[in-house]
């Protein structure tokens, strides 16, 4: 057992669907819709049908993770981060595979619905979706492995998911979504840095060629603030666009708390990156928060 947790129990599949890194479903599909929104063709039951499609995308690409980095012995006894319940025995091989089959199947079935308001499109990014949360660390040529993790973060958890949810409330993908996808994209991607930053010596004698493994500690701390750069540059593009206006800004709240983040990821190594990390991903709420409400709001 890990922390009393009994083997196959609620908590034990709880644990493994990794409830902290939903904040980077929930936000996409928010700022998506406010978009949408803000240029007045939001539809409420595509934009829950959206919501509920990444949220079952991510618990199945966790669970996923889960039972692939177990078995490529990229999860050990020696694991930094938080507990992953192949390795530790709560959940078994099968039972993961189980998991995230009948997830994935529940986000099919909310891709249908999507396709029935939107079209055949919206359903093949889906499907794509699905396709990448298995071959992030499963499959012959797994994302993850081999360097590309940040790119398909970026892309998916940024382009993808927040102009997917202004497409189907619009049948249209407009500039304003494009232009918020960055930030959200980015700080997700940061998300993912500090994740490779901490696992760098376990990832590297796993073979899990990160591009923190392929290029050393030093590119992370180039990337890590990269991102932030991105994140808060693109808040002010938003707010230059005819439909942004300064609401967009509301973002640069945080800026502090990005400044701080910063500094740990460049002073801690190992396990107190695990901190940092959740940090990041309460920026990335607190800012889709505020980046939502800066849209909705008529200023």
């Amino acid at each position: 057992m890990s922390g009393g947790i009994e083997p196959g129990s609620g908590a034990a599949w709880l644990l493994a669907a990794r409830p902290k890194t939903l904040p980077a479903a929930v936000v996409p599909v928010a700022v998506g819709t406010s978009c949408a929104y803000t240029l007045e063709s939001h539809e409420w039951g595509a934009a829950l049908a959206a919501l509920l499609g990444a949220l079952l995308i991510q618990v199945g690409t966790n669970f996923a993770n889960d039972v692939f980095d177990h078995e490529k012995g990229a999860d050990t006894q020696d694991r930094l981060g938080p507990t992953r319940a192949v390795q530790a025995g709560l959940l078994t091989p099968r039972q993961a595979r189980i998991g995230m089959a009948v997830t994935f199947l529940a986000a099919t079935l909310a891709g249908l619905y999507l396709w029935s308001v939107a079209g055949w499109p919206i359903f093949a990014v889906g499907v794509v979706s699905i396709l990448a949360g298995i071959g992030y660390t499963g499959g012959p040529f797994p994302l993850a492995y081999n360097g590309l993790g940040d790119v398909f973060v970026m892309v998916f958890f940024g382009f993808v998911a927040v102009c997917g949810t202004a497409y189907v409330q619009m049948d249209a993908v407009p500039l304003l979504s494009v232009v918020a996808a960055v930030p959200v994209g980015s700080l997700a991607t940061a998300m993912l840095v500090v994740n490779n930053l901490r696992d760098i010596d376990t990832d590297r004698l796993a073979g899990k060629r990160t591009l923190v493994v392929r290029f050393g500690r030093r590119q992370a701390l180039f990337q890590y603030p990269l991102m932030l750069l991105l994140a808060y540059g693109s808040t002010v593009a938003l707010a230059l666009l005819p439909q942004g206006g300064p609401g967009a800004l509301f973002p640069l709240l945080t800026l502090p708390m990005a400044w701080r983040l910063a500094a740990q990821v460049r002073s801690r190594r190992g396990s107190p990156l695990n901190d940092t990390l959740a940090g990041t991903a309460k920026l990335l709420l607190l800012f889709g928060f505020l980046l939502v409400v800066g849209l909705v709001l008529p200023l």
